[in-house]
Protein backbone atom coordinates (compact mmCIF):
# COMPACT_ATOMS: atom_id res chain seq x y z
CA UNK A 1 0.00 0.00 0.00
CA UNK A 2 1.34 3.42 -0.91
CA UNK A 3 0.60 6.58 0.99
CA UNK A 4 0.45 9.80 -0.98
CA UNK A 5 1.08 13.07 0.75
CA UNK A 6 -0.67 16.12 -0.64
CA UNK A 7 1.29 19.35 -0.70
CA UNK A 8 -0.90 22.43 -0.38
CA UNK A 9 0.08 25.91 -1.54
CA UNK A 10 -1.42 29.39 -1.52
CA UNK A 11 -2.49 31.37 -4.56
CA UNK A 12 0.76 33.31 -4.93
CA UNK A 13 2.78 30.10 -5.21
CA UNK A 14 0.20 28.59 -7.52
CA UNK A 15 0.22 31.66 -9.77
CA UNK A 16 4.01 31.67 -9.92
CA UNK A 17 4.13 27.97 -10.81
CA UNK A 18 1.48 28.45 -13.52
CA UNK A 19 3.21 31.54 -14.91
CA UNK A 20 0.09 33.65 -14.35
CA UNK A 21 -0.82 36.73 -12.38
CA UNK A 22 -2.63 35.92 -9.10
CA UNK A 23 -5.70 37.88 -10.28
CA UNK A 24 -5.97 35.63 -13.36
CA UNK A 25 -5.76 32.59 -11.09
CA UNK A 26 -8.47 34.02 -8.85
CA UNK A 27 -10.69 34.56 -11.89
CA UNK A 28 -10.23 30.95 -13.04
CA UNK A 29 -10.99 29.72 -9.53
CA UNK A 30 -14.18 31.80 -9.42
CA UNK A 31 -15.15 30.22 -12.75
CA UNK A 32 -14.84 26.78 -11.14
CA UNK A 33 -11.56 25.47 -12.52
CA UNK A 34 -10.19 24.63 -9.06
CA UNK A 35 -11.41 24.13 -5.53
CA UNK A 36 -9.57 25.85 -2.73
CA UNK A 37 -7.74 27.51 -1.05
CA UNK A 38 -5.39 25.95 -0.14
CA UNK A 39 -4.52 24.34 -3.44
CA UNK A 40 -2.74 21.14 -4.40
CA UNK A 41 0.64 21.94 -5.89
CA UNK A 42 -0.29 20.18 -9.16
CA UNK A 43 -3.20 22.61 -9.67
CA UNK A 44 -0.78 24.97 -11.44
CA UNK A 45 -0.81 22.67 -14.46
CA UNK A 46 -4.59 23.05 -14.74
CA UNK A 47 -4.30 26.83 -14.62
CA UNK A 48 -1.53 26.81 -17.22
CA UNK A 49 -3.63 24.55 -19.47
CA UNK A 50 -6.56 26.97 -19.29
CA UNK A 51 -4.27 29.87 -20.15
CA UNK A 52 -2.85 27.97 -23.15
CA UNK A 53 -6.33 27.11 -24.41
CA UNK A 54 -7.35 30.74 -24.12
CA UNK A 55 -4.23 31.93 -25.92
CA UNK A 56 -3.96 29.25 -28.60
CA UNK A 57 -7.64 28.81 -29.44
CA UNK A 58 -8.84 32.33 -28.75
CA UNK A 59 -11.29 31.18 -26.09
CA UNK A 60 -12.61 33.38 -23.33
CA UNK A 61 -11.81 32.43 -19.76
CA UNK A 62 -15.17 30.68 -19.34
CA UNK A 63 -14.61 28.73 -22.55
CA UNK A 64 -11.13 27.73 -21.41
CA UNK A 65 -12.49 26.47 -18.09
CA UNK A 66 -15.21 24.52 -19.93
CA UNK A 67 -12.64 23.02 -22.32
CA UNK A 68 -10.48 22.00 -19.34
CA UNK A 69 -13.45 20.26 -17.77
CA UNK A 70 -14.16 18.38 -21.01
CA UNK A 71 -10.51 17.36 -21.33
CA UNK A 72 -10.52 16.16 -17.71
CA UNK A 73 -13.63 14.06 -18.41
CA UNK A 74 -12.00 12.58 -21.52
CA UNK A 75 -8.90 11.70 -19.48
CA UNK A 76 -11.10 9.99 -16.85
CA UNK A 77 -13.01 8.02 -19.49
CA UNK A 78 -9.80 6.91 -21.21
CA UNK A 79 -8.43 5.72 -17.86
CA UNK A 80 -11.63 3.74 -17.27
CA UNK A 81 -11.36 2.11 -20.70
CA UNK A 82 -7.73 1.16 -20.03
CA UNK A 83 -8.68 -0.40 -16.69
CA UNK A 84 -11.59 -2.23 -18.31
CA UNK A 85 -9.35 -3.59 -21.07
CA UNK A 86 -6.74 -4.80 -18.57
CA UNK A 87 -9.35 -6.54 -16.45
CA UNK A 88 -11.39 -7.87 -19.32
Amino acid sequence: MTVTTLTLVDIEVLAHDAGLHPEVCERLIRLGLLDGPPFAVDAASQLARAARLRRDLGLGWSGAVFACELLRRIDDLEAQVRRYNREG
